[in-house]
């Protein structure tokens, strides 16, 4: 078996064609040679079968021109044919014309099976040979252009599937951190349900939530967004959280929390980075809400008589002005209470015809449902856009809800 394989080249093609010439006669070879060579063509030549595939594997051709019989046999052809088959096993075989001059048909049959482009009888017409060889080079470099072309595509697509396989598995180590960084258990306090939903559009996501016990009396409540998507998103989303949890505390009021964390993430990140952010502080036994918001979607609150407000108060959003402050803000919260919490990718997702669901028909939903108890009432929310996005979810989306208990 042959082992050997041509090389491809990048490069351009040779302008002086290159011609490899078999044949047992020397009288032959030099006239071929002379013909040849006053054309502009590259020759070399060989008088073996054994020279045929070392010269083969040794460089590239345009062109073959071998005589199908040698000192062996000469009426049978079989030691071009032997050729032939040993040639055929190259993964880029060129062109081949067959010089003999005991040609028949099946001879001609067979040597086609083998791969021969085109005959030249002995003795030839030089006019004929020349427009043979011609033809077939042009032919070889066209398949040859074309090899290398799939070779080239076929490289870049694997390339590319490697990359791609790679971007996902990291992407996917990626997410299960980011998963593994939310809260998995939501705390809880007596008097009080509290329920939360993630939904990301991409593997990883911008948005952000948390529950925190500051004190037996006191939880911190935090949803944000961080502007953009993907990896970039999720890497300042985690170094948010991290910020937040070493922050918070029940003796910071959210207003100066907000203004340190503004700090941070202004000293830390790029200009074109910024975080919308609500935080806030329930105080369990007097049902108080001391919060700020920095330029989030400000929250509900649903009463139980169908009544609702919204939590507003604070300042800009983080990262943009690093001289920031904040405004405190508060709400009295009663009994049969609904705080909603949530991201744009709720309010924003949109139906078959690019109409958002809106801040309108979320409030219409809270107010119908106000009764239900914070996780049939986030699943709802969560349904119900579902059902008028047609379940595709453009954006991060993420509902905290608060229940004020009976």
């Amino acid at each position: 078996m042959v082992s050997a394989t041509l090389k491809t080249s990048l490069d351009r093609e040779p302008m002086q064609p290159r011609i490899l010439i078999a044949d047992d006669q020397q009288d032959v070879l030099d006239a071929l040679r002379l013909l040849l060579k006053g054309h502009g063509y590259s020759i070399e030549t060989v008088n073996s079968p054994a020279d045929v595939l070392a010269a083969v594997a040794r460089q590239e051709f345009d062109v073959l021109l071998i005589d199908l019989n040698y000192a062996r046999d000469t009426t049978s052809g079989r030691e071009g044919l032997d050729v032939l088959s040993r040639l055929k096993e190259l993964d880029d075989q060129p062109p081949v014309v067959a010089m003999t001059g005991w040609a028949t048909v099946g001879l001609a049959v067979e040597a086609m099976q083998y791969g021969v482009s085109d005959f030249v009888e002995k003795p030839w017409t030089n006019t004929r040979l020349l427009e043979i060889l011609q033809k077939q080079i042009g032919l070889g470099r066209e398949r040859r252009d074309a090899r290398r072309r799939d070779a080239e595509e076929a490289r870049a697509r694997k390339e590319a599937l490697l990359h791609q396989q790679e971007q996902e598995r990291e992407i996917s180590e990626a997410k299960a951190i980011q998963e593994k960084l939310l809260p998995r258990e939501i705390p809880q306090m007596p008097g009080y349900e509290i329920a939360s939903a993630w939904q990301s559009a991409r593997l990883v996501g911008g948005d952000y939530f948390d529950i925190l016990p500051l004190d037996g009396e006191t939880l911190g409540i935090c949803i944000g967004d961080v502007a953009g998507k993907g990896m970039p998103a999720a890497l300042l989303m985690s170094n948010l959280q991290a910020a937040v949890r070493g922050l918070s505390s029940a003796t910071l009021a959210p207003d100066l929390l907000c203004g340190r964390l503004n700090s941070l993430i202004c000293r830390n990140t790029a200009s074109d980075r910024f975080i919308t952010f609500f935080y806030a502080q329930l105080q369990g036994p007097t049902r108080r809400l001391a919060y700020v918001n920095a330029g989030h979607n400000a929250p509900f609150v649903v009463h139980a008589d169908g009544t609702h407000e919204r939590l507003r108060e604070g300042g800009a959003v983080l990262g943009v002005f690093e001289r920031q402050t904040y405004e405190l803000g508060s709400a009295q919260l009663s009994a049969g209470d609904r705080v909603v919490l949530f991201t744009d990718g709720v309010t924003e997702a949109c139906n078959a015809v690019d109409e958002e669901f809106g801040e309108a028909r979320l409030l219409q939903l809270l107010t119908n449902h106000r009764a239900s108890t914070a996780d049939a009432l986030q699943m709802k929310i969560l349904e119900i856009v579902a059902e008028f996005s047609g379940h595709h979810w453009q954006d991060d989306a993420t509902l905290l809800v608060l229940a004020v208990e009976e």
